[in-house]
C-alpha cells in the first residue's frame, strides 16, 4: 500500500467517512431552495471565510500550485498575493449590490440590470467551467497524487520510464537536454479510475442531501485539515539537511544563477509567466473570479449580514498570503531537494507533492501519512462540493424555474438540485476518465487558468460596466460577454500568426501569445465594443438604476474619487519599483512604503465609516472595529510583498 500503513489507511478513512457524515448531518433540515442554496442566508463570518477559502484553495494551490513553483518557481505566489484586488472588489464593489437585490446567482443580475440573453449566456458559460474545466481536472489530479502515494518503492522503479526523447520534455524550468535519460513516475488506469470513484462518492453524497449549509460546515473542516497538512509538509520540507529552512533555501537560490527561483518577476516574453501578463492579464482574471464567479460568491452572499459577508471575505485573504509560503515556496524547496537526493530522477510539477509525502512525511511514522493525506483530499473535495453546488443552483433557477417550471413548489426546486448535482458528478467523472491522461505533463494549475481565460473576459466587462456605468446598455453587455470569447481566440490566432514572427514584437512579448496578455486584450476589446454598442443604443432608465451608486446610496462622484486615488497609487507603485530596478531603494525598503501607504489609504476610509456612526467618535477601538481597517492590513501586507520579493 505505498507509504500508508494500516492505521494511516483507517485514519484517512475515517476523515472522508466522518466529512461525509458531518455534511449529512449538517444539511438534514434543507426543506426550502433558500436553505439548500443559501444555507437560509444565516452563516457566520468564520463560515463564510472557511467556506471561500476552502472552495479556493484546492488541490488546484495545494498541489498544482506547489507543482508550478517546483517547476517554474516563486513567480506563482502572484496567483495568492494580487487576488487580494479581487477579493476587495468583491467586498467593497460587487458585494453590495447582489445582496441588495437579494439574488441567488449572479446571472439573475445580469437578467436585472442588462436582458434575459445575458442572464443564460453568463448560465452556459458558469457550468461549463464548473464541470469541464473546474471539476474535472480536481477529479483528475486528486487520483493521480493517491495513485502515487500509493506506489512502493519497488512500484516506482517499476513504473517509471526512461524518457530519451529530449524534445518531450515539457518542464518549463528545465532545459530539454537536462531531461534526457532521467525516469518519470507513470500510474495505471484502475487505480485512477478508483480514485475519482471515492472522490465522486464521498462529494456527491452529501452535497446531493445537505445543499450549501452541508457544504460550508465540510468546507470549515475542510479547510483546516489542508491548511494543517499544507504547514506540516512545508515544515518538514524546509526542516531537512539539504535545505535548511527558509534561509537555506534563499541561499542555494541566491547560488543558482541566472537559474534562480525565488522572484516574482520573470521576463515579458516568458512563454508561461511574463511579468506584463502578470500584472495585466491575471488581474482580468482575479477579478472575475472574485466577482463575478458564482461559486465564489454563493457563499458571500449566504451571510446573515452585510458585515459578517465583509468579515468573512477579508479573513479568507489572510488565509490566502499563507499559500505562497506553504505551498509554492515548498515547490520550489522540493526542486532543490529533489535535484540533490534524486539527481537521475525526472519530476513533473505535479508529481512535486506526493513525492514530498514520500520523502519527508513518510519517515515520520504510522498516521502521519494519513492525516496528511486526508488534508489533501479535503482540499479536493471541499471545491468539488461547491461546484457542484452551485453549478445545480444555476441550472434550477435559470434554466428550470424559469423555462421550465415557474410556478415549482419549494420540494421540487431542491429535488431538482440534486438531481442536477448527480447528473455533475457523474457527468464529470466520466469526463476524467476518458479526457485526461493520468500521466500528462502540462501543469494543472495552468491548464485550469488557461481554458478560463478564454471564457471569463467579457463576462467581467459586463459586470463592471453594469455596475459603474449608468449607461451601460442591455445589449452592450451582451455584446461585451460574447465578443470576450471571440477577442480571446482571434488574439491569440493573429498574434501567433501574423504578429509574434517580428522580432521587435516577440523579443518583447514571445513568439506565442501568453494567456494572460490574451485576457488583457480580450478585455480591452470587449469593454470597447460595450461601451461602442451601449452609445448606439438606446439605455433602459430603470435598469440603469441598478448601480453600485444607485442601490448603495453612493455619491455619484465616489466612483470618479476611487478611479483617481487607485491612478495615483498606481503612479506611486511604479515610482517605488523604478527605485528597486535602479537601485537606489533595497526591495524591503520600497515594500514598506508602499504597504503603508495602502494601508493608510484604507484608514482613511475606516475614519470615514465610523465619523458617519450615530456616535461619531474617532477612537483607536472604533477603527479596529471598522472592517476596511483591516482590509486595508491585508492589502497592505500583499503590496509589501510584491516588491519584497522582487
Amino acid at each position: 500500500m505505498g507509504i500508508f500503513s494500516p492505521l494511516d489507511l483507517v485514519i484517512f478513512a475515517v476523515s472522508l467517512l466522518s466529512v461525509m457524515a458531518i455534511g449529512l448531518w449538517a444539511g438534514r433540515k434543507e426543506d426550502t431552495s433558500e436553505d439548500f442554496y443559501l444555507a437560509g442566508k444565516t452563516t457566520r463570518w468564520w463560515g463564510v471565510a472557511g467556506s471561500i477559502f476552502g472552495t479556493n484553495i484546492s488541490a488546484h494551490h495545494i498541489v498544482g500550485m506547489m507543482g508550478v513553483g517546483f517547476s517554474l518557481g516563486f513567480v506563482e505566489s502572484q496567483f495568492e498575493i494580487t487576488a487580494i484586488a479581487g477579493l476587495m472588489l468583491l467586498c467593497y464593489g460587487f458585494l453590495p449590490v447582489y445582496r441588495k437585490l437579494n439574488v441567488f446567482t449572479l446571472s439573475e443580475y445580469l437578467e436585472r440590470r442588462y436582458n434575459e440573453p445575458c442572464r443564460v449566456f453568463y448560465a452556459l458559460i458558469m457550468i461549463v467551467l464548473i464541470v469541464g474545466i473546474q471539476i474535472v481536472p480536481g477529479f483528475y489530479i486528486g487520483s493521480r497524487s493517491l495513485n502515487i502515494l500509493l506506489l512502493d518503492d519497488e512500484s516506482i522503479q517499476q513504473a517509471t520510464q526512461l524518457s530519451t526523447d529530449a524534445s518531450a520534455a515539457t518542464d518549463e524550468a528545465t532545459q530539454p537536454t537536462e531531461q534526457a535519460g532521467r525516469r518519470k513516475v507513470q500510474i495505471g488506469f484502475p487505480g485512477y479510475a478508483i480514485g475519482i470513484l471515492v472522490m465522486a462518492v464521498v462529494a456527491g453524497t452529501y452535497t446531493i442531501v445537505g445543499g450549501l449549509k452541508a457544504v460550508i460546515i465540510t468546507d470549515v473542516i475542510q479547510s483546516v485539515m489542508m491548511i494543517i497538512a499544507g504547514i506540516v509538509v512545508a515544515v518538514l520540507t524546509f526542516s531537512t539537511d539539504e535545505i535548511g529552512g527558509w534561509s537555506g533555501m534563499m541561499a542555494l537560490d541566491a547560488n543558482a544563477g541566472d537559474a534562480r527561483k525565488m522572484t516574482l518577476y520573470l521576463p515579458s516574453d516568458h512563454s508561461a509567466r511574463p511579468w506584463t501578463g502578470m500584472l495585466s492579464g491575471l488581474m482580468i482574471l482575479h477579478f472575475y473570479y472574485w466577482g463575478t464567479n458564482q461559486f465564489i460568491v454563493q457563499r458571500a452572499l449566504s451571510a446573515r449580514s452585510d458585515r459578517e459577508a465583509r468579515i468573512g471575505i477579508i479573513v479568507a485573504g489572510f488565509g490566502k498570503l499563507l499559500i505562497p509560503f506553504m505551498s509554492i515556496g515548498s515547490g520550489v524547496a522540493a526542486y532543490y531537494l529533489f535535484s540533490q537526493r534524486m539527481p537521475d530522477m525526472s519530476f513533473d510539477g505535479d508529481t512535486a507533492f506526493p513525492m514530498l509525502m514520500r520523502q519527508v512525511v513518510a519517515p515520520l511514522g504510522a498516521g502521519v501519512v494519513g492525516l496528511v493525506a486526508a488534508g489533501l483530499f479535503g482540499a479536493i473535495l471541499s471545491s468539488i462540493d461547491s461546484l457542484l453546488n452551485s453549478g445545480a443552483t444555476l441550472i434550477t433557477f435559470d434554466i428550470y424555474r424559469r423555462y421550465v417550471r415557474p410556478d415549482a413548489t419549494e420540494r421540487e426546486l431542491v429535488n431538482v438540485g440534486r438531481i442536477c448535482i448527480a447528473v455533475f458528478v457523474i457527468g464529470a467523472a466520466l469526463l476524467s476518465l476518458f479526457m485526461m491522461d493520468p500521466n500528462r505533463e502540462e501543469h494543472f494549475f495552468t491548464f485550469v487558468a488557461g481554458q478560463t481565460s478564454k471564457l471569463v473576459t467579457g463576462v467581467l466587462v459586463a459586470f463592471a460596466l453594469g455596475m459603474f456605468w449608468k449607461r451601460a446598455t442591455p445589449w452592450g453587455g451582451f455584446a461585451a460577454m460574447v465578443s470576450g470569447i471571440v477577442f480571446s481566440y482571434g488574439s491569440e490566432f493573429i498574434y501567433d500568426h501574423y504578429l509574434g514572427v517580428y522580432p521587435e514584437i516577440s523579443n518583447v512579448f514571445g513568439t506565442k501569445l501568453n494567456f494572460l496578455h490574451s485576457a488583457f486584450l480580450s478585455a480591452v476589446g470587449a469593454a470597447g465594443l460595450h461601451v461602442l454598442v451601449s452609445l448606439c443604443s438606446q439605455p433602459n432608465a430603470e435598469k440603469s438604476e441598478l448601480t453600485w451608486t444607485a442601490l448603495g446610496g453612493h455619491d455619484p462622484r465616489a466612483v470618479r474619487r476611487s478611479v483617481l486615488w487607485i491612478a495615483i497609487s498606481l503612479v506611486v507603485y511604479a515610482c517605488l519599483a523604478n527605485f528597486v530596478v535602479s537601485g537606489a531603494w533595497a526591495p524591503p525598503i520600497a515594500g514598506i512604503v508602499a504597504g503603508t501607504w495602502t494601508w493608510g489609504l484604507f484608514l482613511v476610509l475606516a475614519a470615514s465609516a465610523v465619523r458617519r456612526r450615530p456616535d461619531g467618535r474617532l477612537t483607536l477601538g472604533s477603527l479596529l472595529q471598522e472592517d476596511r481597517t483591516w482590509a486595508g492590513l491585508l492589502a497592505g501586507t500583499a503590496i509589501y510583498l510584491m516588491y519584497h520579493y522582487f
